[in-house]
């Protein structure tokens, strides 16, 4: 297999077009992969040997959907596109003669008439867009579809970005680029691109830390170059893309919400103006390739420089906490928890004094690296939180923190003595709105793990596989006493609080009797006041002032 198609779809309307499209103009030995995030293709997608279709019905997110379809890929380069495209004749086969091994290539980019509205009543037609009703007779209109590269676009074979690292057009540079089949491009669009699936995965072309959607070109395009690759725009070739930018029942298929969009492009401008990711060449070395670049000034130049010239100039990624017997912090949340309890739980997670990398839905000003998962709560969507959470540091040890847990310091005072064992400290009392504290031996919760790094990647990154194919099964703590990973309990010196609110992700047994296997029930203890914290009405007051 030579080349393998990756398209992530949620709720396409050409997702099938988009595929028969590309069958029709193949002309290779090439596959498709398509991703459907969160719903069903609709009309469906026919089927064809060359076709590889996976479901999930709940959303992962676009990062996440190509880089599943990039696992499942058998071709030794992969290309992923939009899905809603059309192709030239050959498309694939043209790609696959002239790429070289260090090479990102995009073909010549157009865009694409998809359909018209028509009018059943006046005859009226208009250029796609939102749905009616006619804006000449008020009748209903239908789609008639066109599926064409639209007549006097613009064909696009330079782009680049801006100091913010924002994508733009560069139409200015194309008489710089000459007349060759092959033609450099400073960056790209994110919605068609291609390269070896070997350096896909070495380059981690589709980091999941930017979120589901957004900064994807200027990504592809910095990893790129700085690694000591070549960006180049194939003009034997074409493809037409369906941009969508008028809202309504025209517009993107994923949430895109201004907080997601600004959390892609601070950690995009984190990891190549800011130095955390490292290559072959720092950022100021692609600009002056490409000098004058349209929207910089010297003086923008100038800023990249000195702030690259007072970092270490380090040849490797650089992780985030580099100490390697540091712990810290994974704290994770679905953001919709009592503000009341969050702010507190945070505030005294505070003082353990680790740094935090903080996981959630959406952005929130907490933690020293936040990270924002675009997806709809869920058990799949929190084991996705904390992989990305593990993938964000380099701490030798990690303390799990739920957002509704009121830990003392002391819960993070174990270094786990073996590196093949999930820890819980079983010391929590569980606090109920009317004061009730309870207790039971030896429980383990998710709220209580800490481990080494190593063996909490290896495991969650199985476990979310495990989840993505075979659904979840209600297990939320890993390790067993017999299995392959293996657990140990332990106490801290102070208890944790585990505050019931009527949201949990789990639900408590408030009484003993309504334990099915009374093993769970051992040593029950209900008290109003907590060791080391004090009276639980005290405790619920401090929360709420």
């Amino acid at each position: 297999m030579e080349l393998s198609i990756l398209i992530p779809a949620r709720n396409e309307m050409f997702l099938s077009r988009t595929v028969e499209d590309i069958l029709t103009h193949r002309e290779a030995d090439t596959e498709i992969i398509v991703v459907l995030d969160g719903a069903w293709a609709d009309p469906p997608i026919r089927d064809d040997p060359r076709v590889t279709i996976v479901y999930h019905p709940e959303s992962i997110g676009q990062r996440a959907a190509t880089n599943e379809a990039a696992r499942l890929a058998r071709g030794r380069y992969v290309m992923k596109c939009d899905a809603h495209c059309a192709f030239g004749q050959g498309f694939d086969r043209i790609l696959l003669e002239d790429i070289e091994p260090d090479m990102t290539l995009v073909p010549l980019m157009t865009n694409l008439h998809a359909f018209d509205w028509t009018c059943q009543e006046c005859g009226n037609r208009r250029y796609q867009g939102k749905s009616g009703p006619c804006p000449e007779c008020g009748g209903h209109e239908e789609r008639d579809v066109i599926w064409q590269p639209r007549e006097r676009t613009p064909h696009t074979t330079a782009m680049r970005f801006d100091p913010q690292l924002k994508f733009q057009y560069w139409g200015g540079y194309k008489p710089r680029q000459g007349d060759g089949p092959l033609v450099e491009t400073m960056s790209l669009l994110g919605a068609c691109w291609m390269l070896s699936k070997e350096r896909y995965f070495d380059l981690n072309i589709c980091d999941e830390l930017h979120g589901s959607w957004g900064q994807q070109g200027t990504e592809v395009a910095c990893k790129t170059w700085l690694s000591g690759g070549r960006l180049m725009c194939d003009k034997r070739t074409w493809f037409a893309h369906l941009f969508r930018t008028q809202g309504g029942d025209f517009g993107f298929p994923y949430p895109i919400t201004h907080g997601a969009q600004e959390h892609a492009r601070d950690y995009s401008r984190h990891q190549f103006w800011g130095g955390e990711w490292k290559g072959k060449y720092p950022l100021s070395w692609l600009v002056e390739r490409f000098w004058p670049v349209e929207g910089w000034t010297q003086e923008d130049l100038d800023a990249l420089k000195e702030g690259e010239n007072s970092r270490e100039n380090e040849k490797t990624f650089s992780p985030i906490f580099s100490d390697d017997e540091s712990g810290c912090i994974l704290y994770y949340t679905d953001n919709r928890l009592d503000p009341a309890i969050m702010s507190a739980c945070q505030e005294q997670l505070k003082q353990a004094g680790l740094p935090i990398v903080c996981v959630s839905l959406e952005p929130l000003e907490f933690g020293d690296v936040r990270v924002v998962v675009d997806a709809e709560p869920g058990p799949l969507t929190m084991h996705r939180q904390i992989l990305a959470g593990l993938r964000a540091t380099n701490a030798a040890t990690v303390y799990f923190c739920e957002h509704d847990v009121l830990y003392h310091k002391t819960h993070f005072e174990l270094i786990p003595p073996k590196p093949d064992r999930f820890y819980y400290d079983t010391n929590v009392w569980k606090l109920w709105p009317d004061g009730l504290a309870t207790w039971t031996d030896d429980l383990q919760q998710l709220s209580g793990l800490c481990a080494r790094r190593d063996l909490l990647l290896e495991f969650y990154e199985q476990r979310v596989a495990q989840i993505e194919r075979d659904g979840f099964d209600r297990h939320y703590e890993p390790g067993s006493k017999t299995g392959p990973y293996r657990t140990e309990n332990w106490r801290a010196a102070r208890a944790h609080v585990d505050l019931r609110h009527g949201q949990n992700a789990t639900r408590s047994k408030r009484r003993p009797d309504e334990f099915r296997n009374p093993q769970y029930a051992r040593g029950w203890r209900e008290a109003y006041e907590i060791p080391g914290w004090g009276p639980t009405d005290e405790i619920w007051e401090m929360i709420y002032g």
